[in-house]
């Protein structure tokens, strides 16, 4: 009998190498296939330009394949969504933001996915104001003129937003409750429609991500009234911030980060945080985004983790104050 069980341990031993052995096999291999980077919202919008150039700019430094697969709906949730039901194996990613990540926990009561317990946090990749603009032939020439005309016409003006949740939304709502006012918060499901309707004075105004309006702001198309972060944008420096403008309490900043299933193999993140960083730090990919309003961030996973803690509970504090919900 004590033969039998040394003979059992024995095997058990040259098993349990041999078993990690393959597994090491399998991720050094990684990847031999392409990867789709799963993009919460339409083409056209600030995060699919964000992740195709990622995307484009990685497999051009490493060889790899990567696939950029819109899945927009539902501030971004649906896209999300797919990447935390993917497996763990470093074959689906997803760009995500501050709707999706950390206020959809908040605002959408039957979310179907823990940003925190079923996602792997890769790395801050960015972080971007939001613009608020008029068409250019809006009689509305200020943040100033907009909110009297708000208050003139309660419940008339409009304001649309690439989908419930988003940054664009939340702004809108943190606006109306700051300033008193009640301008009608009109959900899309995309930047790009958004700017359209604008143009055809279908809505009055858009709080917009700047990579969805760039092109036509240069154009003149728009106007922008002001820009929601703490200090002005460097890429839009002749545009006064809403705090400037008497709003100090007021502001909204977008971010993205790219992010994996829970459970995504510790080399796996370091190995995509890696390649994500020395794209990031390349010269031409930092003045490209910050021409289009943009601040590179590039963290470690671990300070993307910290970064996503902090946001989840600072938007909730907001939503759950303001009894916001999306069902």
């Amino acid at each position: 009998m004590k033969r039998r069980r040394l003979l059992a341990n024995g095997a058990a031993s040259l098993a349990l190498p041999v078993l990690l052995g393959r597994t090491a096999q399998a991720q050094s291999a990684w990847p031999d296939r392409p990867i789709r980077l799963i993009v919460p919202f339409p083409p056209g919008g600030g995060t699919d330009t964000v992740s195709r150039e990622l995307a484009t700019r990685i497999g051009l430094a490493t060889g790899w394949t990567i696939v950029a697969d819109n899945r927009p709906g539902a501030g971004g949730t649906i896209g999300l969504d797919v990447v935390a039901k993917a497996a763990p194996d470093g074959y689906t990613i997803g760009l995500g933001q501050t709707s999706n990540l950390a206020i959809a926990p908040a605002i959408y009561p039957n979310l179907p996915f823990d940003p925190l317990r079923d996602l792997s946090p890769i790395g801050l990749v960015a972080q971007q104001p939001n613009l608020i603009v008029v068409a250019r032939n809006s009689p509305i020439r200020d943040l100033d003129g907009l909110l009297a005309a708000a208050r003139a016409r309660p419940g008339q003006l409009s304001a649309g937003h690439p989908g419930n949740g988003t940054v664009g939304h939340l702004g809108g709502e943190v606006m109306n409750a700051s300033a008193g006012i009640d301008i009608v918060q009109v959900p899309y499901r995309g930047a790009g429609t958004v700017v359209a309707d604008l143009l055809a004075g279908r809505i009055d105004v858009y709080s917009a991500n700047p990579l969805s309006v760039k092109g036509v702001l240069e154009s003149g198309e728009i106007r922008a009234l002001a820009v929601t972060s703490p200090a002005r944008s460097s890429a839009f420096p002749d545009v006064p911030t809403v705090a400037e403008l008497g709003h100090p309490a007021f502001e909204a900043m977008n971010w993205t980060g790219l992010v994996g299933p829970a459970r995504l193999p510790e080399p796996i993140v370091n190995r995509m945080n890696e390649e994500m960083r020395k794209v990031l730090a390349n010269a031409d990919v930092r003045a490209r985004f910050t021409n289009e309003g943009s601040d590179v961030v590039g963290s470690t996973p671990a300070e993307f983790r910290r970064h996503l803690e902090s946001e989840i509970n600072k938007w909730g504090t907001l939503i759950r104050s303001a009894n916001l919900r999306v069902n």
